[in-house]
Formats: structure tokens, C-alpha cells, sequence
């Protein structure tokens, strides 16, 4: 007899537990259930102007190959592409500067931090004495910005290395547990007793993009939408099913789960994946796993918006060759920018310069209690003082994402082993807030969740 599971949400995780599910040995009916009339979540693109662009996520982290992998399972090799300009810059008293050679920020030579003039003198020689400085031996989690501070100094910490990981997850370094954020730079220091020796190691080899050199970060020629798109045309017809919203979740004695829609519907499954935003999935668990429902209102989630500007021709050779930059919290109304025509060009782009900034995260939401109007105006500006884009932009949109980015606070992972104890024999919770916030991390947890459901553990 074949087991019925209900996936809620068709982002990029509930779509690749389906997917996965669906092709394992095992025998097993899949329905995923979806609010929005088409998959893709936060993956998504808008109209600016005669563009298409990305609105959410805008690239594959080349490094990380669960996404990739997954590219070439769908037949979408051939449509990666890399990377244009790739270097990235901070901006600092002195203007943008290029971040040194290394991994999430930490320069991998000490040549290369003495000759980086984004900081005092004084904060440069400290940050090069970072392999001096005693290895933490303790295992209990901490901050992403107390290890940091430890060993690279106050100085350096927050003039280079604190904007750059600050971005990736909206977050405020102080909060960030470094464990469940960056788990990378709290293995350097115990099996390498140095941050600068682990951005130093040889890298883990990545595959190449076809018809193209190995760059950072991929993106789907279309836009990344291509991705979610393609795993809801290869799920089994009647999988899916849009426009409905699960309102509740019980359980028969001894029986199956019981998911109510709000049109009507009243569900059996042997198993139901929670692939929804942590706040929605705490309500919908409220009455079968109180406790799981309790330790997940615990994660927080920032909230973010993305303004996208196209500017004229001719004003492209004003932006630098490079992907974009970051910059030090509260610095400017905005957090960091991407040069959308520089890291993606494309013929459609012309000559024109195509911007997308980045506005609000966790303790700068204020900036986003105001008008769409008042915000694309302070990042405009921000920008013409960055760029020099004196130029109005032709086109403008902004897209806001409340409540988007979750945050890993310390004592992260121990609350998540926590919430998979609470959780009763065929509950699954996966999604952003969880193990990793990026595509590949997601793609690579819906199919470890995927493969606990149909081994039934």
C-alpha cells in the first residue's frame, strides 16, 4: 500500500521533497498544496521597464552543488550561466574598494590585508596577527561577531569582514550563531587554529558552467525562475494544486493527519512536509506538536526589500567591473547593491546601467516604515553618491519581503534538534528557516527530508 503525503508550500523546498519522493524506490502518492497560483516561492521575477528581473534570489552558489546537480537532472545545463564581472567591493571612508583574495571576507594572505586601505593601520597590523591568537576550545556556539572580534580585532571585523557575511543573511553578526551561519570559520579555528589558513586551503573543486569558466556564482538563462518551473513540469500530473491554503492540520486517534483548506477540502496523509515560512508553520502545528509549534515562533525572521533601477543608455561604463559591494550597517540607506549589468549582462541591457540595492534586515527595518516612493528615492540617492549615477533612472520597482529572512540566532542548531524531537512520527518541517538560506542548501535539505519520509523515520 502506497503512503499518502502532503507537501504544504511549492517553493523550492516543498517542490524537491515532491520531486525526490516521486522518484525514490519507494511507493508513494504526493499532492502538494500551494497558496500562490504558481510555484517558486520568493523565486521570482518582476517587470521593470522592457526587463525581466530577479526579484528574490539571483544566483546558484557554485560551490555548493546540490542546486547544480539539480540543474542537470531537469535538462537545464545548457542553460546556466556564469558569472560576468565577479569581484566584490565594500564601500569605505576611502570609496569602494575591492575585497582582498579569500573566503567570506577573511583575506587568505597577510600581504593582502596589509595592503587593504579600507581600515587604520593599527587594525591591519592586528588582523594579521589573527594565527597568533589562541584557538577557542570550547564546542558551545557563540556569535558569528565574538569569534570574529577574538581573533581578527574590532578594527577589521567591522570595516571588511562583518558587511559581507552581515548580507548574506540580513542579519546583525552580534545574533548570528556562527555554528548554524557560518560553520566554516568555527572549523578553521578548531582543526586549523587560524581563520586566515582555512581561507587559504585549497578550495573544494566546483564544476563548470558549460560553455563558460568556473565563476563564483550561476545563475538560468530566463532567470532563475526556470528552476522551480521545471520541477513542477516534471512532477506526476495532479501533484500539484494552486490557489489553496491549508488552515489546519489534526490527526485522527491512532490515525492518519487531517489537512483542512480553505476551500473546503479535508485531506488523509500518512505524512505531512511543512515547507512554509516558520511563522506559518508554528500556527499550523499549534494543535498536534504545541511544543514544536512553541520552539519555532523562537525563529525570527527579518524583513528586506529590493529596489531595482534601470538607467539610461550610456550609463553602464560608470559602474566599476564588478558584481556589486556591501557596506557597514546604518552607513547609507541601503545595506549593498548589485550591478545587475555587470554580473549578468545581457544583450537586452544595452548600454544601460541596471541596479538592484538592498534596504532593511534584522535592527534596520525601520528603513522600511515608508512609503514605496520614499524608499526607492533614499536608494537612488544612495547610489549616485556611490556610482556617481547622477542620471534619473528610466524605470524603478520595489519589492518588499516581510517577515523573508529567517535568522540563525546562537543556539540555533540545539533548537533545531529540539523541534525534530517535539515533532510526532510522520511531521516534517524544511524551508529557509531551518539548515541553510540559500538554493543549494534548500535543495539539499528537501532531499534529506524527502528521504526521511519515504524510509518512514
Amino acid at each position: 500500500m502506497s503512503r499518502r503525503v502532503v507537501v504544504v508550500g511549492a517553493g523550492i523546498t516543498g517542490l524537491t521533497v515532491a520531486y525526490r519522493m516521486l522518484r525514490s524506490p519507494y511507493t508513494v502518492e504526493v499532492l502538494v498544496v500551494e497558496t500562490d497560483r504558481e510555484p517558486g516561492g520568493v523565486i521570482r521575477s518582476v517587470r521593470v521597464g522592457d526587463l525581466d528581473l530577479e526579484a528574490g534570489p539571483d544566483a546558484l552558489l557554485v560551490r555548493k552543488p546540490w542546486a547544480l546537480d539539480l540543474c542537470y537532472e531537469l535538462g537545464l545545463e545548457g542553460e546556466l550561466v556564469p558569472q560576468g564581472a565577479t569581484a566584490s567591493q565594500v564601500l569605505t571612508p576611502r570609496g569602494l574598494l575591492p575585497v582582498p583574495s579569500g573566503r567570506l571576507g577573511i583575506p587568505a594572505s597577510a600581504t593582502g590585508l596589509v595592503r587593504w586601505k579600507g581600515m587604520p593601520v593599527a587594525a591591519r597590523l592586528r588582523a594579521m596577527a589573527e594565527p597568533l591568537v589562541p584557538r577557542r576550545h570550547s564546542e558551545r556556539d557563540t556569535s558569528v561577531a565574538a569569534l570574529l572580534r577574538r581573533r581578527l580585532g574590532r578594527g577589521a571585523t567591522e570595516a571588511l569582514v562583518a558587511p559581507l557575511l552581515a548580507g548574506i543573511y540580513a542579519g546583525d553578526i552580534d545574533r548570528l550563531s556562527v555554528e548554524a551561519a557560518f560553520p566554516e570559520l568555527a572549523l578553521w579555528e578548531r582543526e586549523l587554529g587560524s581563520l586566515r589558513a582555512g581561507a587559504r586551503a585549497k578550495a573544494v573543486p566546483v564544476r563548470r558552467v558549460p560553455a563558460g569558466p568556473t565563476t563564483p556564482f550561476a545563475t538560468i538563462r530566463g532567470g532563475l525562475h526556470r528552476l522551480p518551473a521545471a520541477l513542477a513540469e516534471a512532477l506526476e500530473p495532479g501533484t500539484l494544486r494552486f490557489g489553496a491554503t491549508v488552515v489546519k492540520l489534526g490527526r485522527e486517534e491512532r490515525g492518519p493527519y487531517r489537512v483542512a483548506t480553505d476551500d473546503g477540502d479535508d485531506l488523509p496523509a500518512d505524512a505531512v512536509v511543512l515547507a512554509t515560512p516558520a511563522s506559518v508553520s508554528a500556527e499550523l502545528l499549534a494543535e498536534v506538536a504545541p511544543r514544536a509549534a512553541q520552539l519555532i515562533r523562537q525563529i525570527s525572521a527579518a524583513s528586506t526589500a529590493i529596489a531595482l533601477f534601470v538607467y539610461p543608455k550610456g550609463t553602464n561604463r560608470r559602474l566599476p567591473e564588478a558584481a556589486g559591494f556591501v557596506t557597514r550597517r546604518g552607513a547609507l540607506p541601503i545595506t549593498a547593491a548589485t550591478a545587475i549589468s555587470k554580473k549578468w549582462p545581457r544583450q537586452a541591457f544595452g548600454s544601460r546601467a541596471v541596479v538592484r540595492a538592498y534596504v532593511g534586515g534584522d535592527g534596520l527595518e525601520h528603513e522600511l516604515d515608508r512609503s514605496d516612493d520614499e524608499i526607492l528615492s533614499s536608494a537612488r540617492d544612495a547610489l549616485a553618491g556611490v556610482y556617481r549615477l547622477t542620471a534619473e533612472p528610466e524605470h524603478a520597482a520595489l519589492v518588499r519581503w516581510p517577515g523573508s529572512m529567517p535568522q540563525y540566532a546562537v543556539g540555533h542548531l540545539e533548537r533545531l534538534g529540539a523541534i525534530e524531537a517535539a515533532l510526532p512520527p510522520g511531521l516534517y518541517v524544511a524551508g529557509g528557516a531551518y539548515r541553510g538560506a540559500g538554493i543549494p542548501d534548500r535543495v539539499r535539505e528537501a532531499g534529506a527530508v524527502a528521504d526521511r519520509v519515504v524510509r518512514q523515520d
